[in-house]
Parts: C-alpha cells; sequence; structure tokens
C-alpha cells in the first residue's frame, strides 16, 4: 500500500473539535498556495522519514480508551488512491476518520462517502470560485481543477456526513468581498470557519512573510458578516 505518514501529532485537541485524535500528515501537493506553511513537506518530502505503520497502529490501539480516531491531513491526502484501503484499516480498529483536503479529487471522495470510510471532512475553499483568484490563492493552472473543487463542494454538501469548510483569511488575496462570495457559494452549508493567515510560520511564499494578518476584530466582523449565508460560521 503505498501510504507513507511522514508527520503525526500523537494527541490533539484541536483538529477535531470535541474529538481526541492522532492526526497524521502526507507528503506533496497539487496545489501551492503562496501561504502554505507545510511547504517543506509538500517540496520536499524525502527531509521526512517515514512514520512506520506499526508504530501508528501501536500508539491507537495501546490508547483506544481514550483515542477518538485520526485527523489525516497533509500535504493533499486525496492524491494517493490507496486512501481508501488505508481509512478501511483504521475503521476496522474501530477509529473515526476526520479528512483535510482542498476538494481536487471528488471521485476519491465519493468512493470515501460511498463506503462510509470518512466521519468528517473539512474542505479548505482557497477562494471566490473563480479562475483568476483560485489561481493566485492556490497556485493551480488548470480550469479544470477549479471545476473538480466546485464538484466535491456539491458533493460534501449533498453527503450525510459531517463537514465543515474553512478559509485562510490572507489580507493580500482576500477582501470582504471575497469572503462574501464564498458564502453566498456555500449559502445552507452545516459549517464554514475562517482562519486568520499567520505570518509567523514559514510559509511556501517567503514574502507572505512580511504581509500583516488581519486583525482579530476584522475576522470576527468578517465571520459575521457570512452567517447571512452560514449560520454557522466562526473564526479562529
Amino acid at each position: 500500500m503505498n501510504i507513507s505518514i511522514k508527520q503525526m501529532i500523537e494527541t490533539s485537541l484541536i483538529d477535531w473539535e470535541g474529538k481526541i485524535v492522532s492526526t497524521l500528515y502526507l507528503p506533496s501537493c497539487n496545489f501551492r498556495c503562496p501561504y502554505c506553511y507545510n511547504c517543506d513537506l509538500i517540496m520536499h518530502p524525502e527531509k521526512f522519514p517515514t512514520i512506520s505503520q506499526r508504530k501508528i497502529d501501536d500508539f491507537l490501539l495501546e490508547r483506544k480508551e481514550f483515542i477518538d480516531g485520526i485527523c489525516m491531513s497533509g500535504g493533499e491526502p486525496t492524491l494517493y488512491p490507496d486512501l481508501p484501503t488505508y481509512f478501511k484499516e483504521i475503521k476496522d480498529k474501530g477509529f473515526l476518520i476526520k479528512l483535510d483536503t482542498n476538494g481536487s479529487n471528488p471521485k476519491l471522495l465519493e468512493n470515501l462517502l460511498n463506503f462510509g470510510l470518512v466521519d468528517y471532512i473539512a474542505m479548505d475553499i482557497k477562494s471566490s470560485l473563480d479562475f483568476d483568484n483560485y489561481s493566485k490563492a492556490a497556485g493551480i493552472k488548470d480550469k479544470i481543477v477549479l471545476e473538480k473543487v466546485k464538484d466535491s463542494i456539491e458533493l460534501i454538501m449533498n453527503s450525510k456526513v459531517d463537514y465543515e469548510f474553512r478559509t485562510t483569511v490572507v489580507p493580500l488575496l482576500h477582501s470582504n468581498e471575497t469572503i462574501m462570495e464564498i458564502a453566498r457559494y456555500i449559502a445552507g452549508a452545516k459549517k464554514y470557519v475562517l482562519q486568520n493567515f499567520s505570518p509567523l510560520e514559514k510559509t511556501l511564499d517567503p514574502s507572505f512573510q512580511k504581509i500583516k494578518p488581519y486583525s482579530a476584530e476584522k475576522i470576527q466582523k468578517l465571520s459575521e458578516k457570512a452567517k447571512k449565508y452560514v449560520p454557522n460560521c466562526c473564526w479562529r
């Protein structure tokens, strides 16, 4: 099975609200978001040793009494065709699964949903759903990718699985109107989260470390406005 976990947060209380999980990170991504802080995992995965599956399994099973499940993040997990098989093995051990995704592989996402292999999906919506803005925020060069993102949004919203959409808000890329356009597009969604950009982390485009993030008050006001379309909108 071609799944190589490169990083692991053994116990996380913040990756899945109300759950205690182990967060696993897969390398590589088909997006090039300039503000990405997992850039080494994406650009230089060879620098990270692979964590053995035995170590992961042993950790989970030894702590089954208080670990609810895993959060699979990256990188982009849906780049890996073996992800459904991996998730089935985790589910068979009695754990819940949360998936972090950029929504670029709706076919694999549909497979996971159809076979009940995911319990929660957190999908990033990088910008308003027009190619000019999305290409700047996600570093994509093909309009087909954006159509796949739209397909994933529709798929998730029409599914029975619990989910959230989220946007990392960066002053250079996101205005009030950008956030409102996203909120309008996903009107009626279960949950929408605005994440304030932090320049404290290393970013894929080094110039983004010089950007001053919006104030907490500004992000809070944006989330309040977005509630017009997604009542359960919050910020962090």
